[in-house]
């Protein structure tokens, strides 16, 4: 019998009563033809390759993270709270350590699902890894986090919500945001004032093939993650940077994957996108089960695969390696960017347009966070959605400082709910949520 160097735990949910059309890409299939070649290839047959069940999130879970328009029950079904779950459930089997890497292969997906929800963007209503990470801080005490999303799109998401967050690290590797949805991502990106380079992208060109994805990697992503010392590494873990997916422009195959995997060594990775059910996703997701275990992977490979005809040109390797090292240099320069960003009058403020692409309208945002030395900053949310919703949200975030706390306080208790539709207040220190209504 084969033993796993790393005892992994995998949870499965296919969604089954959760689609947005039958024939749309995110189906139940991208899972089933997954779940199908793993049982196939007898994984379940190493020692230290086990199965758990999800275990549903609660609404304060959600809570910790969204405000949710006018409530989660009208932002997310039955299956988002199973999905969310099925990340939580392996993040508690890597803290508890039952085992020592977790891959939650879950759907519906969540990384384009920002603070504030009034609907379904990017096929997302609620962040499954924001989720997980707010419970896993909860109950087990983690601070320092790094997330990498590899997932072909922007993580827009996942940015927006620890966009002010100095104890999350959030890399996000991606199709260059001038040729993909959602057309954001870019290296000037770099978080808010009380949290600069702490925020990064790596937008990458079109038919960027393993040898950028994992110079990337190698030259930037663990220099910069071994700087950061995590106590949590997290992969958003989208697949849809395979040359056989149908909506985007990227040549990664089935074993740069796994080798990725490999030398990101994340503690916990979750399902995001990946929309060729047959051709990609049952062989990268065998490929990185194999590396996170520690096996072999040199035999995965996709039926018609081809180095030469995937190969990326030198225009392509020469623009991977700028981008890479203009990155680095971002991070190793933090402290002087977040000084010349506290210089400018603005940058407490930023206003937005949001598109909620899924559903069809727009978000339009005004948003406020107060400038600090110990803290991520009280932060204050007006909100106007297309459907006529008007939403004022105060964040009071994890270790607020005394003066943060007593802002976003006051903003609350002085916002009049004859004003708004709503106002919140997600009071993270004391884990409450409160909300007034009209």
């Amino acid at each position: 019998m084969l033993h796993a160097k790393n005892k992994v735990g995998l949870v499965f949910f296919p969604a089954y009563d959760w689609a947005i059309s039958p024939n749309h890409p995110e189906r139940e299939e991208r899972l089933l033809y997954t779940q199908d070649q793993i049982l196939e290839e007898g994984l379940f047959d190493i020692e230290g390759v086990v199965e758990f069940k999800p275990d549903p999130v609660v609404l304060a879970d959600i809570q910790r993270v969204h405000f949710c328009v006018p409530d989660a029950w009208r932002i997310a079904t039955e299956s988002h709270f199973i999905s969310a779950g099925g990340a939580k459930t392996v993040g508690m089997a890597v803290l508890e350590r039952r085992v020592d890497k977790g891959f939650a292969l879950v759907r519906p997906p969540g990384h384009h699902a920002m603070r504030v929800a009034h609907g379904s963007r990017g096929f997302c209503n609620i962040n499954v890894e924001a989720v997980m990470i707010e419970f896993l801080r909860r109950k087990y005490g983690v601070d320092r986090v790094a997330i990498v999303d590899t997932d072909c799109h922007h993580g827009d998401g996942t940015q927006d919500i620890y966009w002010h967050d100095p104890d999350t690290l959030f890399i996000s590797l991606h199709q260059d945001g001038r040729t993909l949805y959602p057309g954001s991502g870019f290296p000037n990106e770099l978080g808010g004032p009380n949290a600069v380079g702490t925020t990064l992208n790596i937008p990458l060109p079109p038919h960027t093939a393993e040898d950028g994805f994992l110079h990337v990697i190698r030259n930037a992503v663990r220099p910069i993650l071994d700087d950061f010392k995590p106590q949590l590494i997290v992969n958003s873990a989208g697949q849809d940077n395979h040359y056989t997916d149908p909506i985007t422009n990227m040549n990664f195959s089935a074993q740069g994957y796994a080798e990725l995997t490999s030398l990101l060594n994340a503690d916990i990775a979750v399902l995001e996108g990946g929309y060729s059910i047959e051709g990609a996703l049952p062989y990268v997701n065998l490929g990185i089960v194999l590396a996170m275990a520690g096996l072999d992977y040199s035999k995965v490979r996709e039926p018609d695969y081809d180095r030469c005809q995937i190969r990326q040109s030198g225009a392509v390797t020469d623009a991977v390696k700028n981008v890479s090292d203009l990155i680095l240099a971002c991070w190793q320069g933090r402290s002087q960017l977040r000084e010349k960003m506290l210089e400018k009058r603005d940058c407490r403020r930023r206003t937005r347009r949001i598109y909620y692409d899924t559903d069809g309208f727009s978000e339009s945002q005004q948003e406020e966070v107060t400038a600090c030395e110990t803290c991520g900053g009280a932060l204050r949310i007006d909100s106007t959605s297309d459907r006529g919703a008007h939403i004022l949200a105060v964040h009071i975030p994890r270790k607020a400082c005394p003066h943060c706390q007593e802002t976003g306080h006051g903003w609350y208790d002085d916002a009049s709910a004859r004003r708004f539709d709503r106002v919140f207040l997600q009071d993270r220190p004391g884990d409450n949520y409160h909300v007034k209504k009209k």
